[in-house]
């Protein structure tokens, strides 16, 4: 009686560990997996910062070339309005001494 007690107790332990071996097969194989994706996922994100930083350079390299024209362009404007303010002083002078020759040939036509 013992002895079938002890080979059905062994029995049952052996199966225990085989199946705690399959378990960790299984862990494993899925922990394979995820390490490979997620490794996977780290060369993409590797190869897209690269790939940014490349084009950052090339960025840099397209605005550093634009910013004398850049300049050029606002000084332009700057002297483009301080031409027309002048234009406009000027033109303003202009049309309070024409006025004010009108006024003065009226003037001179009704008293003669």
């Amino acid at each position: 009686m013992i002895d079938a007690s002890v080979h059905q107790q062994l029995g049952t332990l052996i199966a225990e560990v085989k199946n705690l071996r399959e378990d960790f097969r299984r862990s494993e194989d899925k922990s394979d997996v995820s390490r490979s994706s997620l490794h996977r996922r780290m060369d993409e994100l590797v190869e897209r910062v690269g790939t940014l930083e490349g084009d950052m350079t090339s960025v840099k390299e397209d605005i550093s070339e634009m910013q004398p024209v850049t300049d050029d362009v606002r000084k332009w404007k700057l002297m483009g309005i301080g031409a027309l303010a002048v234009i406009g002083i000027g033109g303003a002078a202009v049309g309070v001494t024409f006025a004010d020759a009108v006024k003065r040939a009226l003037i001179l036509l009704k008293v003669g």
